[in-house]
């Protein structure tokens, strides 16, 4: 078995008196300190060398592989698996080697203040991501603990709240807690003005008016919600198309013919740091995609510029991959020897030769064939008048 010698301990405000015996022992003896400022200064008069923190990750792994022969400790904030550099580093070191100590997080002791049940809110981070990625959350009688970093971020998120009908929303920012300087603002984020510390956890409790936008997590948004050239995928057949690709955890999806980005921006809403490459050789609809995404809250989704399957080239395998455009049985193959086991394609045909090609590879393949027709009703003077969309074949397949 490896030998423990590298140690993550997680500080808080109130610095070493806060640790647990055992972990400021494990502290005291260390020969490596590696931590940033502020954890030097919580962690003062101890006699290890110290260290800053690399620029880069790979520069602290590389770093940490030197001292393999020495007690290394490295100094985190809080719960060093919660939002923090020890998951990262259990990927590029064996966990075997490394003991953690935890803290209280921000979030444990944000919530503590609020008096809110960890249990029944989410917790976010915006530290060193965009900010966009919280309107995902922005749910009627939600409730959201979120680290963020820049005395201006809570501003912008009260901007995304007021907005989106949520202008009702309380706000509250905890800065240093658990420390001497501990400090807290409230305030309501249609009304936000205060200036705040630069690294806070900010607190919201979703209030929305009667007039808010519904976002709900499940697929199936509205098509207006949407910068589209009116060739997206609509919103039912977008419903049962995610429905089939089983949006999943971390999953990567690879949306072919992207247009709009209307599959993919669900995808990654489905599930909690979902990913998505959206390939589309036009330039106006990539712009499109984008913008669809940083509205949605969603803005890590990768844009490709290119036509399948040359495009795949380069790119993650995928764990599902939707074909919405482009068909064609190249395509479809080098997709499907791309896919992951255990994933899911999804082609969906609108043209006569395009239903063609899906009716042979479902007679070839297998999977499931169906046709969708979708009418949405009007009223008129006359009653309800009923608007046919063009029917869609869907052929789906998951590969085992």
């Amino acid at each position: 078995m490896s030998e423990t010698w590298l140690h993550i301990v997680g500080i808080g405000e109130d610095g070493m008196a806060g640790l647990l015996p055992a972990t400021r022992a494990v502290v005291e003896s260390a020969q490596v300190i590696v931590g940033g400022d502020r954890h030097e200064t919580l962690s003062d008069g101890l006699t290890a060398e110290r260290l800053d923190w690399p620029e880069t990750f790979d520069a602290l792994i590389e770093l940490l592989r030197a001292l393999r022969d020495r007690r290394v400790v490295v100094m985190a904030t809080g719960d060093p698996l919660w939002f923090s550099i020890g998951a990262r580093i259990g990927r590029a070191i064996d966990p075997a080697e490394i003991t953690y100590h935890p803290q209280l997080s921000a979030f444990q002791l944000a919530a503590a203040r609020m008096g809110w049940s960890m249990a029944d809110l989410e917790t976010l981070t915006v530290h060193g991501r965009p900010v966009e990625q919280m309107i995902a959350f922005i749910q009627p009688g939600a409730r959201l603990l979120i680290l963020t970093t820049g005395e201006d971020t809570p501003a912008r998120i009260a901007r995304f709240l007021t907005e989106r009908g949520f202008g009702k929303s309380p706000m509250t920012v905890l800065a240093a807690m658990g420390g001497a300087d501990e400090i807290r603002f409230d305030g309501r984020a249609d009304s936000w003005s205060h200036t705040v510390p630069a690294f806070n956890t900010l607190a919201v409790d979703c209030v929305a008016a009667t007039d808010a936008a519904l976002l709900p997590r499940v697929p199936g948004l509205a098509d207006a919600l949407f910068q589209s050239d009116e060739t997206m995928t609509r919103q039912e057949v977008r419903a049962t198309t995610l429905a089939k690709l089983m949006p999943m955890r971390g999953a990567l999806l690879w949306d072919v013919g992207t247009g709009c980005g209307s599959v993919a921006v669900e995808w990654m809403r489905g599930a909690r740091y979902a990913r998505a490459v959206g390939i589309e050789p036009r330039a106006d609809r990539r712009a499109m995609a984008a913008a669809n995404a940083l509205a949605l809250g969603v803005p890590r989704l990768e844009l490709v510029a290119g036509t399948a399957p040359e495009a795949f080239q380069g790119l993650e395998a995928p764990d599902a991959i939707f074909i919405g455009g482009g068909l064609a049985e190249a395509t479809v193959s080098a997709a499907w020897s791309a896919l992951r086991p255990l994933g899911r394609m999804v082609c969906n045909a609108v043209t006569g030769d395009d239903e063609t090609l899906l009716q042979c590879l479902h007679r070839r393949h297998g999977g499931d064939l169906v046709k969708l027709a979708v009418e949405r009703a009007d009223a008129d003077a006359d009653g309800i008048v009923w608007h046919k969309l063009a029917p869609v074949l869907q052929w789906s397949r998951i590969k085992r």
